[in-house]
């Protein structure tokens, strides 16, 4: 007779339609059980719609079936809202002092290199009235799906599942002119209202500056930490430790620093030209005690690949090594 733990590992075969990840990945399954040949699988109903939920009724159905001593299925829905199922282990906000120093691909970039070390990854974009993550991870003319307890994430070609603003507008060049308790709201909602399922990290690119919007998300998400993006410029060094003290004020941990257009590699002579001016890594290590750091260069191939939204394919050794850094930090620690 087939026991539980072979049913779960079927059920992880069986994916959700809109998101494509298992049920068991979308922690749908609330229970499973198995008498007298009789396999009853209990799954949460949240932002499942009928129509999904008669398909996964029929494929949960044949793939237990398969299972030695299974001769009926009992599969039944239970009424449940994602922000009482969903299981992320950390959830880390991408912010800056400004606008234009490139805190969104740093959020791309950081998803895309967290799942090719086989890491569960989602992206809330809360930067809601500039939105550009789903331009950039090419799901720009994608729509999600759900139903009135929610919505399901539109997923990347690698995985990467999303949640914009812009996924939701009828049209990606809308402008949305909202004052700061709107948009808080909106935040909110695509944090309780979205069904995440079980993710090892939620990316939150927020809103530059230390206003209403970046203020939401700190006082309502439990963040696990914070990455700070900043340029080059004096200005844009000036400003973000706006956001260093933000951060510090709320008790939340600073996990790394990256300075993006770094600086710029002369084709076939490894020679780096500041162009925006010298390097202010050091001195934002010195100022903040945060010693895990990267640094993205002014590369026009990746500047192309957001154009075409296909940053997932763009790889920097530099940026990994800062990925796995940060997996080895946020690692639970044993007892011993």
């Amino acid at each position: 007779m087939a026991t539980e733990k072979q049913i779960l590992k079927k059920l992880d075969g069986v994916l959700v339609p809109g998101v494509a990840r298992s049920v068991v990945k979308m922690n749908l399954v609330q229970g499973v059980k198995v008498s007298d040949h009789t396999a009853t699988v209990e799954l949460s109903s949240a932002a499942i719609n009928e129509d999904a939920r008669e398909w996964l009724k029929k494929e949960i159905d044949e793939a237990v079936k398969t299972l030695d001593g299974i001769q009926e299925t009992g599969i039944v829905f239970h009424e449940g809202k994602p922000q009482d199922i969903n299981q992320i282990a950390n959830r880390i906000a991408i912010m800056s002092g400004k606008g234009g120093v490139g805190k969104s691909l740093v959020t791309a970039m950081l998803a895309a290199s967290l799942t090719r070390q086989d890491k569960d990854v989602g992206i809330l974009d809360g930067d809601i009235t500039g939105p550009s993550i789903p331009k950039i991870l090419g799901v720009s003319k994608s729509r999600p799906v759900g139903d009135t307890t929610g919505l399901l994430p539109v997923p990347t070609r690698s995985g990467i599942e999303v949640m914009s603003i812009n996924l939701v507008l009828e049209f990606e060049d809308d402008a949305v002119i909202w004052r700061g308790p709107l948009i808080g709201k909106a935040l909110q909602q695509f944090w309780q209202d979205v069904l995440w399922g079980k993710l090892d990290y939620l990316l939150i690119d927020l809103p530059p500056g230390t206003s209403d919007a970046p203020l939401t998300v700190m006082q309502s998400m439990s963040l696990t930490g914070v990455i700070i993006v900043f340029s080059p410029q004096e200005l844009a060094t000036m400003v973000v430790k706006k956001a260093v003290k933000m951060a510090r004020n709320m008790n939340i941990p600073i996990l790394g620093l990256v300075e993006n257009m770094s600086y710029f590699e002369v084709p076939g002579t490894g020679e780096h030209l500041e162009l925006f001016g010298e390097s202010k890594l050091k001195g934002m290590v010195e100022q903040t005690g945060v010693s895990l750091t990267a640094q993205i260069p002014v590369d026009p191939k990746l500047a192309q690949l957001c154009d075409r939204g296909k940053i997932e394919s763009y790889q920097l050794d530099e940026f990994d090594r800062f990925t796995r850094e940060l997996i080895k930090q946020l690692a639970p620690k044993s007892d011993d």
